[in-house]
């Protein structure tokens, strides 16, 4: 593709933004200070914890009692339903990934475990398993209730995918976009992949395998940050679409990479991007120096991202154990009642891989020893 046609073909993606082909490519100015990093990373620090899973390792889904190990939580809520949230997560069989959803009304208590997508037919790029969670929301805003947006009268998601079962995350894994007329029960919306290794905008840094998508709706377009792998290597990427069916990489992937040396030297994975004031905040897991660990990243431009070098949270910091071997993959709610953010995470350590809670003041009733290291220089 010539560099005349890559640039209309972007900016025709990018309706009202101010991009351009050689801003694309990125500088040294687009760097984002220190001290902004700090001030901006500052109310995502010193949570509090809870002292359990919220969701179990073992979480003995009625007729989906073999699948343990519950991963990638993603709160969100529907417009039918007010006073009630609901979770997305995923467990694993032996076979594969399945994804199911539980409900709350406090937050805290999690019920009514149900399939919300299962296994693909056999032969095609999600048999091995579908990991929803990247759903289209009614607003971004970091402090906005995370309520599902219809589209063409259905509630939409993006998903991750593998195509083969009987192993764990067995490559290549691929995304797909799914749709529900309910919020609960989710189906393919399109029979083929969104994003391929197989796609020719593939890029090296993507090459062997392709996981979980992020997606968001700004200025009627959507994106989709996504994390991939080449060898044992993740970094974050971005792709663009007007229909979520259709979708094209932004050329100078990755927009996270990783830093030698730093938390995030290995992986830079699994972004979750909102708006936050005047600048995007984007949330995703590193790995580097002997752990998973939640970081934090920032923009003004959603394409040019600078990382903070030091964690929100360390793995190890819960008092219990809980995830005294990793901490990942979060799905971060606002609650305006109490005025207090509630992350949840992968926590894996001691109870095995669960859904663990963090919050960003104390829970009534709960003591949670201290506060969390995640607010001091690791």
């Amino acid at each position: 593709m010539t560099r005349r046609v890559l640039h209309l073909t972007i900016t025709g993606l990018l309706v009202g933004t101010t991009l351009n082909l050689p801003a694309l490519c990125g500088s040294a100015n687009d760097e984002i200070d220190r001290e902004t990093l700090d001030r901006w990373s500052a109310p995502y620090r010193g949570w509090h914890y809870w002292p359990d899973h919220v969701i179990s390792s073992k979480p003995n889904i009625p007729g989906y009692e073999k699948f343990e190990n519950t991963d990638v939580p993603c709160v969100y809520q529907l417009v039918d339903q007010p006073g009630k949230w609901f979770m997305s997560f995923i467990a694993f069989d032996g076979r594969g990934y399945n994804s199911f959803v539980v409900e709350s009304e406090d937050l805290i208590q999690w019920s009514n475990p149900q399939l919300a997508m299962g296994f693909g037919p056999e032969g095609e790029f999600d048999h091995g398993g579908c990991v929803i969670g990247a759903f289209l929301y009614s607003s971004y805003d970091i402090r906005a209730p995370r309520m599902l947006k219809k589209r063409n009268g259905k509630y939409w998601t993006l998903y991750g995918a593998y195509p083969r079962q009987g192993g764990y995350e067995l490559r290549p894994g691929y995304e797909g976009v799914a749709a529900s007329t309910d919020g609960l029960k989710w189906q393919r919306a399109k029979d083929g992949p969104i994003l391929s290794v197989h796609d020719p905008d593939c890029g090296e840094w993507e090459k062997d395998c392709i996981y979980q998508p992020w997606l968001l709706q700004h200025k009627g377009r959507f994106f989709n940050f996504y994390n991939a792998a080449n060898g044992s290597v993740e970094q974050t990427g971005l792709a663009f679409s007007a229909d979520m069916l259709s979708w094209m990489r932004y050329p100078a992937n990755p927009v996270i990479r990783n830093r030698p040396g730093a938390y995030d030297a290995q992986f830079a994975s699994d972004p979750k991007v909102f708006r936050d004031g005047d600048h995007w905040t984007m949330f995703y897991f590193g790995v580097g120096r002997g752990g998973a660990h939640v970081m934090i990243a920032f923009s003004r431009d959603l394409v040019h991202w600078t990382a903070h070098p030091e964690p929100l949270y360390v793995a190890g910091g819960h008092p219990m154990g809980l995830d005294r071997q990793y901490a990942h993959k979060i799905s971060l709610v606002w609650e305006p009642k109490t005025e207090m953010f509630y992350l949840y995470y992968c926590a894996v350590g001691d109870k095995g891989r669960g859904i663990g809670l963090i919050t960003s003041k104390p829970l009534q009733g709960v003591k949670d020893g201290a506060e969390s290291p995640a607010s001091r220089s690791p």
